[in-house]
């Protein structure tokens, strides 16, 4: 991970992952499966999740995704707010004692979301992301990537739809070439994955991935 001065110091020994995707893509699945494949090989793992898991993150999470309609540069703060106490409260202290910190979404989400998504502009999100995490980055960031179709597919199975998934398609497939586009100008802290496989398939790759960034 890479940080700036005024950053958590995390030891050698811990690693941060992201996982980030579109919804509807397996993120959930691929979090659990690593997270048990990588406590069986002894590692302490902290699971975590954006918006929710800070110490206001449950309020956050209601107002973001189950509230009332919200301007987007209120809803860009509010995913900012969250993020800047994860960081203190959850992913830094975490590191700081050589855990793996497993994060489902992070910065790039709100990249994705709001900056493009919403139409905020990728470069000031950033800018407001880089602000709240006092520049922590992950070791690692996955991507699971699936074709609308299937997605759509994925979520039309679904009974209830938060506040974000009800947002058009044109916004989620604006989305996912976010997604795609960090992947490829940073390739070296990045791994995009084919979701559409079976998750054992899945899970492999990304556990091979993470082994090589962990050794």
């Amino acid at each position: 991970m890479t940080v700036n001065d005024d950053a958590p110091t995390p030891t050698p020994s811990g690693l941060f992952i992201a996982f980030e995707g579109g919804d509807g893509v397996g993120k959930s699945t691929q979090v659990a499966l690593l997270a048990d494949q990588l406590r069986e090989h002894g590692r302490d793992v902290i699971v975590t999740r954006e918006p929710g898991d800070s110490r206001i993150g449950p309020q956050v999470r209601q107002m973001l995704l189950d509230g009332d309609e919200l301007d987007a540069r209120a809803e860009a703060l509010l995913f900012a707010a969250d993020r800047a106490d994860h960081v203190v409260s959850v992913i830094g202290p975490a590191l700081r004692r050589g855990a793996v910190v497993i994060t489902d979404r992070y910065v790039d989400s709100s990249i994705a979301y709001q900056g493009v998504g919403r139409g905020l502009g990728t470069t000031e999100v950033a800018a407001l992301s880089e602000f709240a995490t006092r520049g922590l980055n992950p070791d690692l960031t996955i991507v699971l990537d699936l074709s609308a179709a299937e997605r759509r597919r994925r979520m039309g199975n679904l009974e209830r739809f938060d506040r974000i998934e009800r947002a058009p398609e044109q916004m989620h497939d604006d989305v996912r070439r976010t997604f795609l586009d960090l992947a490829a100008a940073h390739p070296e802290r990045y791994l995009v994955v084919d979701a559409a496989r079976p998750p054992d398939v899945v899970a492999a790759e990304i556990a091979a991935a993470v082994e090589k960034v962990n050794t």
